[in-house]
């Protein structure tokens, strides 16, 4: 598992380039292409709310954007409002990097990054960490043409929180 923090903000351009950045690590044949080489799709899983939301419509271009650039269709299932307690990804995650910083003073970035980390299971959970350096451009506003451009298929089952963004044919 991966944890990549951002000293710029929290926005849907920095969720994509997580998304991307683990893709295509190849550090210990971790990242994603080198895991999967026949992939034709990835999955995410993600809250309804936030910057990467079933509505925000920098997070659709965004996606589009990362579809493109790794020859990936990227499908999205929101989890309906309030249930981010069903994410079972997350809680396998936060929960063991809480009990691992359980008392440790948080003095600068590099302590969290250092304790984020060194997060390990029994069971075989390993986490990595690193910095995104990216300044992110707040306050950016996708057009109705931008956001017209992405290849979105929502899907039968709840269409508005589940889709698949295409990726585009290369020109």
């Amino acid at each position: 598992m991966g944890s990549i923090t951002s000293i710029d903000c929290d926005g849907a351009l920095f969720a994509a380039n997580s998304i991307r950045r683990w893709w295509t690590t190849c550090l210990l044949k971790r990242g994603g292409q080198s895991r999967f080489p026949k992939a034709t799709r990835i999955l995410i899983t993600a809250d309804a709310g936030g910057s990467n939301g079933s509505r925000t419509r920098l997070w659709k271009t965004a996606l589009q954007q990362l579809a493109n650039d790794l020859g990936l269709n990227v499908t999205v299932c929101h989890f309906p409002p309030g249930t981010s307690k069903w994410n079972k990804i997350e809680h396998r995650l936060f929960s063991f990097i809480t009990q691992n910083g359980r008392g440790k003073p948080l003095y600068d970035l590099q302590t969290v990054i250092n304790l984020i980390g060194s997060t390990t299971t029994r069971q075989g959970l390993s986490v990595r960490c690193a910095v995104d350096e990216t300044i992110y451009k707040k306050g950016i506003i996708v057009t109705d043409s931008e956001l017209a451009a992405v290849k979105l298929c929502p899907h039968n089952f709840h269409g508005e929180w589940n889709d698949t963004v295409k990726k585009c044919p290369i020109k």
